[in-house]
Formats: structure tokens, C-alpha cells, sequence
């Protein structure tokens, strides 16, 4: 059974995709999931907070679809970045907590965006930790002072696909592995 704070963040996430973020309000929340508007409060602290718990909840559900793709290619890193990225950018599309957020759908809602573009360090700072963590089984060519600025630049790149499609997920899957594994390979 889900928490109490995994409910009240389930709630937001459903109210911010059909309605906008500017419809979550605690007291809504509390009404939603049948507790106090101070549970709310006790369970999730503020409203950035909140938004804060979302963001980072799809990020795992992102990060797990990486975590999945380079299990399914043990034994070749750049396969295992090429379905990783194609995965991500598959699972993106069809997002609607991201489409929610990306593309402020509802008004001038824009206040998550920040979340995922100029206010995303701890984003980028968990997606890089769990890539790094994948990619060092591998062993790659390239020398430990540039494999941190590798790993940031294939995940930057990513993100940006995430914001603003250029290609297929399998395209931009295919072309990032290909950058990526020779940078990776030294």
C-alpha cells in the first residue's frame, strides 16, 4: 500500500496533468486523499517542495528505464546507451506530467519549468550518478578526468531531447550512442 506522502504527491501529479499546477493547492490535496490539510503539509513541507517530490519521483521512473536498458546490454556500451536513450525519449513522449510541465498547457502555468531547465542540479546530479555508476562496469577508454565531463554532456544532451524532440527516439538514440561511445572509448 502506498504511503501517505506517495498518495498526496499521486494527487498532485494527476492534478497538475489535468488541471494545471496552479490547481494544486494543499487544502485540494487533503480533500483528495482524505487527510488534513496539515498532513499535507507535515508529509511534503511546501508547495516548491512538493513540486521538488514530483519532479524527482518521475526522474526515478526515468532513471529505472536507463537502469533497464543497460542491463539488457551487458557486454556493449554503446548499445546500452543507444536503448537507453531511445527508451528515455519514448517514455518522454508520452509523459503527460512532463507535457504538463514542458509545455505550460494550462495558461502561463509555468512555475515547474525551472524544475527541469536552470533550477535542475539535483536532476542532473542523480541522472549523472546513476549513469556513471552504469557506465564504469564497462571499463571505458577514456581517462578518468574526462569521463565526468563525458557522462555530463551525454546526459545534458538527453534532457534537451526530453525538452524539445528533434528526431525519432530511435534516431536520437542512435546518433547520441554513436557521439557517446567515441567519447567513451578514448
Amino acid at each position: 500500500m502506498a504511503s501517505t506522502r506517495d498518495r498526496i504527491v499521486a494527487a498532485a501529479v494527476e492534478t497538475t496533468t489535468s488541471s494545471g499546477w496552479a490547481a494544486v493547492t494543499m487544502a485540494r490535496l487533503a480533500d483528495t486523499v482524505g487527510v488534513s490539510r496539515q498532513t499535507v503539509y507535515n508529509e511534503v513541507g511546501s508547495k516548491p517542495a512538493l513540486a521538488e517530490a514530483m519532479v524527482l519521483g518521475e526522474l526515478a521512473r526515468f532513471l529505472g528505464i536507463v537502469e533497464q536498458a543497460f542491463d539488457a546490454e551487458p557486454d556493449d556500451l554503446t548499445r546500452a546507451i543507444e536503448g537507453s536513450v531511445r527508451d528515455v525519449l519514448t517514455y518522454a513522449r508520452a509523459n503527460t506530467l512532463l507535457h504538463a510541465v514542458v509545455s505550460a498547457t494550462h495558461g502561463a502555468d509555468t512555475e515547474l519549468l525551472p524544475l527541469l531547465t536552470t533550477n535542475a542540479g539535483s536532476l542532473l546530479g542523480v541522472a549523472k550518478d546513476v549513469v556513471r555508476a552504469r557506465v564504469a562496469p564497462y571499463g571505458p577508454g577514456i581517462d578518468p578526468a574526462h569521463l565526468d565531463p563525458a557522462i555530463d554532456m551525454v546526459v545534458r544532451v538527453v534532457l534537451s531531447h526530453v525538452m524539445q524532440p528533434s528526431s525519432s527516439p530511435e534516431q536520437t538514440g542512435a546518433d547520441i550512442a554513436w557521439l557517446a561511445g567515441r567519447v567513451l572509448a578514448g
